[in-house]
């Protein structure tokens, strides 16, 4: 996957089609998700992160995951690299 079509802003859903964050960024192999799509909780208005390696395409605006969307969020993880 090359990271130069992943631009900031853009949508990443899964492969179900459900939203699971918007990309702030993309830096070591992974893609860094907006604050605002980081969940409730503890989780909630920090960043995280998914792994390049669950990208399975970039179509226009989206970037698209190959796991559902209930798959793909246990695979998020935090800025360390340790899971959600």
């Amino acid at each position: 996957m090359t990271t130069d079509k992943i631009t900031q802003n853009m949508e990443v859903i899964a492969a179900d089609g459900v939203h699971v964050g918007t990309v702030d960024g993309v830096a070591n192999g992974r893609i860094r998700l907006a604050k605002r799509d980081s969940g409730e909780g503890q989780h909630k208005g920090h960043t995280h992160f998914i792994d390049l390696g669950l990208v399975a395409d970039v179509e226009g605006q989206r970037v698209r995951l190959s796991a559902n969307a209930a798959v793909a969020v246990t695979f998020e993880e935090e800025p360390s690299g340790k899971p959600v």
